[in-house]
């Protein structure tokens, strides 16, 4: 029996992919996030919206809310990623969190993450927002 025997297949669908990055995100964020990534890299930009938001999005457990939730604290932990926690701010507003909730993840995320990320965060989200 061979490895991929033992797993259940996940779902991989680059039509659904960018259906849904249409959603999450308007025009601006999407010509934001990956600029000028076609000539210095050809595919990864296709690559990346079929694997994540046609692969990693689409599988049960999560709201696209809790998965926005989880990016800002992710994002927040990396630091140094304000364009893509820029994006991702102005994505859980398109999703209907308030500005408060938004606010308030970063404030949450303070004693985890380190106050100076914490700050950094809001200040993305103060731009953002």
């Amino acid at each position: 029996m061979s490895s991929a025997e033992h797993f259940t297949q996940t779902p991989l669908d680059r039509d659904e992919g960018y259906r849904l990055l249409d959603v999450l995100q308007d025009e601006a964020t999407q010509n934001a996030a990956l600029p000028g990534l076609e000539d210095l890299a050809p595919g990864f930009a296709d690559w990346i919206v079929t694997s994540l938001f046609g692969g990693t999005y689409q599988r049960e457990g999560l709201s696209l809310r809790d998965r926005q939730l989880l990016n800002l604290a992710a994002l927040t932990a990396m630091g140094g990623v304000e364009p893509q926690l820029t994006g991702h701010v102005k994505t859980c507003l398109r999703l209907g969190m308030t500005r408060e909730e938004i606010v308030e993840a970063f404030v949450h995320l303070a004693p985890y993450t380190g106050v100076p990320k914490a700050l950094a965060g809001l200040r993305v989200a103060a731009a953002a927002l």
